[in-house]
């Protein structure tokens, strides 16, 4: 690099670093698509008219999508050939739900706005949009992420936090991920609706004693003691208001009514316990700090500048 002084080899080499690693802006494509968020917003209401449950689930796949190599859309790519992706990793497989929704918002991106759109933001808008839409807060989605060349099979079924899960191992999780235990505690929050699986809670009301006794019984009719019988019937996180997003979920924790082991273990005499009444007091400081680390999470590991690329189909690298 030939350069007039050393200031100016500075200034060159800013420019080419931030040229490949911007920082994610909510206006990034504020010229290049201006009508994309109104498209996310859009196609999402029509897919929780179709199933209100669907909110829950692109939140989810959010989640799941940042956890492994950051938020770069690698959750969304099928297993061709020899490519073996996140799908049917032990967190995701039969569990992950709403890939149908993401590849109905890239369609409809694309007619508009084609090769611009990353598929890793409209998972991102698109979990935010649900969240709101579910009565739920919102915040302002950084944007100018890129879409992954690759998945981790082995990272999705390391990193994910399982269901029986203790408090340490939460936090430790978490934290590998730049996430606080505050962050941790909010985002955990995102179980005030939707529903899991039986083989998620079996252990918790069958073999744990933190766990209130007529709440227990419930669950015990539709989650057989005998795996894997009942191994995929659902039950709600949050019985009063599954499909609504409150802070109803911290209220259950109180009572020892919360649904996995890992959930009740944000109350159960320790660190979180303190926080976890004060979002079942406060709702406004719960939807303050869930926005926060939702923003927190999305900005971990993202693609940007000239890594990765633009999937044209979310489901598989462009060729």
């Amino acid at each position: 690099m030939a350069c007039r002084s050393t200031w100016h080899c500075l200034l060159a080499l800013f420019l080419l670093f931030s040229a490949a690693y911007g920082q994610l802006s909510p206006t990034f494509y504020a010229r290049s698509c201006p009508t994309l968020q109104l498209i996310v917003r859009a196609t999402m209401i029509k897919a929780l008219l179709a199933e209100r449950r669907m909110g829950a689930s692109l939140l989810r796949l959010h989640f799941h999508d940042c956890f492994v190599q950051g938020c770069d859309a690698s959750i969304l790519l099928d297993d061709v050939g020899s490519f073996v992706g996140e799908k049917t990793a032990g967190p995701n497989v039969r569990s992950v739900r709403g890939y149908e929704v993401i590849d109905e918002i890239k369609a409809n991106v694309e007619l508009l706005c084609p090769g611009v759109v990353s598929c890793a933001d409209i998972v991102a808008l698109a979990a935010r949009d649900g969240t709101l839409l579910l009565g739920g807060p919102t915040w302002q989605v950084p944007l100018g992420r890129r879409d992954s060349t690759t998945a981790s099979f082995a990272e999705a079924n390391s990193d994910l936090p399982a269901p029986t899960s203790s408090l340490n191992a939460l936090i430790a999780a978490f934290a590998k991920k730049n996430l606080s235990a505050r962050d941790m505690t909010a985002l955990s929050g995102a179980h005030t609706i939707g529903f899991s699986q039986c083989q998620n809670f079996r252990g918790h009301i069958y073999n744990d004693t933190n766990i209130d006794p007529a709440f227990a019984t419930l669950r015990k009719r539709s989650c057989p003691a005998a795996a894997p019988n009942g191994d995929g019937n659902l039950a709600p996180f949050d019985v009063q208001t599954q499909l609504a997003f409150d802070n109803a979920y911290y209220g259950n924790l109180l009572v020892r009514r919360g649904l996995l082991h890992s959930d009740q273990e944000l109350f159960n005499g320790a660190s979180q316990d303190a926080l976890v009444r004060q979002y079942s007091a406060n709702p406004a400081l719960f939807n303050s700090d869930f926005a926060a680390a939702m923003i927190q999470m999305g900005k971990f590991r993202p693609l940007t500048g000239t890594a990765g690329q633009i999937r044209r189909n979310c489901k598989v690298v462009n060729s």
